[in-house]
């Protein structure tokens, strides 16, 4: 396989959409969120604390003071099924949010 048929087959390959959590195992916070690249996503989420970057500056101080080891980073639903447009891609994400939110908080999660 060439580099142009490599490249196009990665372009085509389809990736994991859903929803992700980032859970403080001491406290039980968590932060939810959707993306339409869970790969790509629970990087980020991984190097934005790893780096002291994170946007959301209540999690990243509650990192600093515990430690990576007191987080759970992971998903929590996949997106799966048929082929969908990028619309209806993100109005199912955001069902599956609120779904997922409301099941949290019933549970007694708090979030960041």
């Amino acid at each position: 396989m060439d580099r142009k048929q490599a490249l196009r087959q990665y372009k085509e390959t389809a990736l994991p959409a859903g929803i992700f959590q980032v859970k403080n195992l001491k406290t039980g916070q968590v932060l939810i969120g959707t993306s339409p690249n869970l790969t790509g996503m629970l990087n980020r989420q991984r190097f934005e604390l790893g780096m002291n970057g994170h946007r959301n500056k209540a999690l990243q101080a509650d990192w600093n003071a515990s430690g990576e080891s007191a987080f759970e980073i992971g998903v929590l639903d996949l997106l799966e099924g048929q082929e969908r447009s990028e619309a209806e891609q993100r109005a199912e994400l955001k069902l599956l949010l609120e779904m997922w939110r409301e099941k949290l908080t019933a549970s007694g999660a708090t979030f960041y």
